[in-house]
């Protein structure tokens, strides 16, 4: 059955889109849908533990945000913006690029410090950049570059950006998105996980900026989803494994952590994974690792919104979308959170 993208449309006030993190990461609301009972609850993200058993496992996203907005110039004087999209080597990278005439394979740009770099390669809107000299895009971009924000939110970044558009477990520097359902997780959060016997283990996403690009086409099946790439490592997987046998339970903490897991058992059997993803979940696909997902509320048409509906039901996702509209939430990067619970199964028969 084919999709098309108008389904996933839900309306939106303005003053709903969360500008600023809360005083508090673990203080949001979230809200827990459970589609078996085709039920909700408004509920707080430090209630989460209630809603897990011991021997549960949450599998985290520990991407490390680079501050991957860059200004730069052409040779002939024009400014240039860039966004770094994903890294290759420490001295090639593709981003997308802004500017009053569009960058070509063979122009130069100059970056701030004085490095240069030559447009190596043009791929619809990216263009590929290779550094001269001993510096690499890491170092450059630490030094120059600012924190990229999603278009959403209106504020130029500063120093609370810099602290709270990064999870507190960040570890692998790679991603120009947060994986925000992370950035409700603090210290004292993870301890009472802890305690309550919750198990953790960590996947890395790299979030690319094709996160922000919009679904161009009107038939979802013939979107095709930006590459990032994943590590889901053998002790990640071990983790899963061991879970299961105990008849735990896995959530996903993010829709990148769910990708990054569904590539890895893709087949249907879960083996550890390194490499490029372009999985695109929505409804009709199915779900192998995942049982259930803790996630942020997502854009109108998106391909993260339809990833949500694959596994919560198109219809009951956007009622809950539109119950918390009229309830206040706030949504995006630095909005509320969503906990979707696994379906109960049937009790065999005797």
């Amino acid at each position: 059955m084919s999709h098309k993208k108008s389904e996933f449309l839900y309306l939106l006030p303005e003053e709903l889109v969360a500008q600023t993190p809360l005083p508090q990461r673990h203080a949001a609301r979230m809200l827990v849908l459970d589609p078996s009972r085709q039920h909700w609850s408004d509920r707080k993200v430090m209630d989460l533990p209630e809603y897990l058993r011991p021997g549960d496992l949450l599998v985290f996203n520990d991407t490390k945000v680079l501050p991957a907005r860059l200004l730069a110039r052409k040779v002939t004087g024009g400014s240039v913006e860039l966004l770094l999209d994903r890294l290759l080597t420490g001295a090639e990278g593709w981003f997308l690029s802004r500017s009053s005439k569009p960058l070509r394979p063979g122009m130069a740009i100059l970056l701030p410090g004085g490095e240069r770099a030559d447009v190596s390669g043009k791929e619809e809107m990216r263009v590929c950049l290779h550094l001269h000299g001993s510096s690499t895009w890491a170092a450059i971009l630490e030094t120059h570059g600012s924190v990229p924000l999603p278009p959403y939110i209106q504020h130029e970044p500063d120093d609370l950006d810099r602290e709270r558009y990064q999870t507190v477990y960040a570890r692998h520097p790679g991603a120009v998105a947060a994986p925000t359902a992370g950035l409700h997780f603090d210290e004292g959060l993870m301890a009472l996980l802890r305690e309550s016997g919750i198990g953790t283990a960590f996947v890395t996403l790299h979030v690319g900026a094709g996160t922000f690009l919009p679904v161009r086409t009107e038939n979802i099946d013939e979107h095709r989803m930006h590459a990032e790439v994943a590590d889901v490592g053998a002790g990640t997987v071990s983790r899963i494994l061991e879970t299961r046998a105990r008849g735990g339970r896995v959530f996903a903490v993010g829709t990148t952590a769910c990708r990054a897991l569904e590539a890895a058992g893709v087949s249907g059997k879960l083996a550890p994974f390194q490499g490029e993803t372009r999985l695109f979940l929505y409804p009709g696909k199915p779900f192998h690792v995942i049982d259930g997902l803790f996630t942020n509320f997502h854009l109108p048409e998106s391909t993260l919104l339809m990833l949500v509906c694959a596994l919560a039901g198109t219809e009951f996702t956007l009622a809950a979308y539109e119950h918390a509209v009229r309830e206040r939430y706030r949504f995006f990067s630095y909005g509320d959170a969503m906990l979707i619970l696994p379906p109960v199964l049937p009790v065999p028969q005797q």
